[in-house]
């Protein structure tokens, strides 16, 4: 076919438009240059497309696991913060870049045992109950798949440990004893395998150290069943497992930092080993009252009084003013810590009577609070002389239920050798007559909140940490 303008044929591009007699139009030669131009476009778009691609096949992997790491590290600093909401919304984010990724699923469990653990009422319990199994479930079933692909994938057995140590914690609380054993099992069974396939996880020293650490803790026969089925009991392993990971850890340091805490100012009796770890949690997550509860004790315990009792004057002004979190539940633990700042003074009379109105609470999750206050009472009774009513005290520490740990080996020490008040140094400090005066701290007869009495109080942080 001819253009009607020029009357050149053009056989080879017979779908270009011809010229149109205006001249406005391109000549053949240059629309003959413009096709050659056009032909190559879908080489560039291919070539562009397959740059693209390539990038992101290479690069996008890295940046989700960016992304999954930040999300899960938000989570459980907002857990630590008690930012209930804020942190389990970080853990659906981190869900949401990879619904068959198992660790999200198991960094959810340990939050909803987290707030498990520290609800204050039974329908809080149950709600938190639901969600923990359900979480469980999802991480255990996505992690078993990813091992049946990958025998070797470290992440995988991770997730597991976590599910596993959820489980555990769970069945213990419910005094499934046989089923925590058993999950006890499987958490050091996966730990191990982590440990084999990533040796770069520092986080696997803190469950570890747990372990090690608090089965040494446990009473002959009991830790020599543990011994054989579970792992050995070692407590200077387990103390330089947990400085790992509160050290090198990435997700968990801060939670070993915690388990340091109650470790050093409890079982090790060494406060100042545990001061400089409480300040800084306590600076870290300012919404955490469990870090100013454990802060002022181990001050206390220091002899620096005066910081000691402001930090109690915070505490009361939040329970009091129910600034959140703090919550009037809090009470009961409050006047326990009260008592001890003034026992540690010396002033014997206004402690017992903290540590009486802490034993007007009846709440089953306070039960650690009420231990150490008759702990404490039978203290006073030894300071006094009065032996026999001593031993009556540590008797009924004991005697209540769910209160396993530090109060009740305290009652146990006491009880083969009477307690011995140390020697009362310092300018803040009085004798059994005495007392800080009423600048320093209010004591009952002056707080309004003291005569406002509420059943319930406080869990601690975690069921394995001691109330103060």
């Amino acid at each position: 076919m001819k253009c009607p303008k020029c009357q050149v044929e053009n056989p080879e591009m017979p779908f270009l438009p011809f010229h149109r007699v205006d001249d406005r139009f391109l000549s053949i030669e240059k629309q003959e240059k413009r096709w050659r131009v056009m032909r190559r476009v879908p080489f560039y778009w291919l070539f562009g497309g397959w740059i693209c691609l390539s990038f992101f096949f290479l690069h996008g992997p890295e940046v989700s696991a960016a992304e999954l790491q930040t999300f899960l590290l938000s989570g459980v600093e907002k857990a630590l913060n008690l930012d209930e909401k804020g942190a389990m919304a970080e853990l659906r984010n981190a869900i949401e870049l990879d619904r068959e990724n198992p660790i999200g699923y198991a960094f959810l469990a340990m939050n909803h045992l987290f707030f498990y653990e520290t609800s204050f009422s039974e329908k809080e319990k149950k709600t938190e109950e639901a969600d923990l199994l359900k979480a469980v479930e999802d991480a255990r079933t996505r992690a078993e798949k990813r091992i049946e692909k990958d025998p070797k994938d470290g992440g995988a057995y991770f997730s597991l440990a976590l599910e596993a140590m959820v489980k555990d914690r769970y069945e213990m609380s419910r005094r499934n004893y046989y089923r925590a054993f058993r999950e006890a099992q499987r958490v050091w069974e996966y730990l191990e395998r982590t440990r084999e396939m990533d040796s770069g996880n520092f986080d696997v020293y803190y469950p570890m150290g747990i372990i090690h650490y608090y089965l040494a803790q446990l009473s002959g026969v009991a830790r020599g069943v543990a011994s054989i089925f579970i792992t050995s009991a070692d407590r200077e392993k387990g103390l330089k497992e947990l400085e790992l990971a509160a050290e090198k850890g990435y997700f968990l340091k801060d939670m070993a930092q915690s388990n340091l805490i109650s470790i050093y100012n409890g079982y090790e009796k060494q406060p100042g080993r545990a001061l400089p770890l409480a300040r800084r949690l306590k600076e870290r997550y300012p919404d955490n009252y469990n870090f100013s509860f454990a802060l002022a004790d181990i001050l206390s315990s220091l002899g620096q009084s005066e910081e000691a009792f402001s930090l109690v004057g915070e505490i009361e002004k939040g329970i009091e003013g129910r600034v959140s979190p703090y919550r009037p539940e809090l009470l009961p633990r409050y006047q326990q810590l009260q008592g001890k700042l003034y026992l540690d003074q010396g002033d014997y009379e206004k402690a017992e009577e903290y540590f009486k109105l802490v034993l007007k609470d009846t709440a089953p999750y306070n039960a650690r609070v009420r231990a150490w206050a008759l702990v404490r009472l039978g203290m006073i009774r030894d300071a006094r002389k009065e032996r026999k009513l001593a031993e009556e005290y540590y008797q009924k520490a004991l005697e209540v239920e769910g209160a396993e740990g530090v109060a009740q080996r305290a009652a146990k020490e006491y009880l083969d050798t009477p307690y011995s008040p140390p020697t009362i140094k310092g300018k803040n400090r009085k004798d059994s007559l005495g007392g800080p005066s009423q600048k320093e701290t209010s004591g009952p007869q002056s707080s309004s909140l003291i005569s406002r009495m509420t059943s319930p109080s406080s869990p601690s942080t975690e069921r394995g940490r001691e109330d103060l």
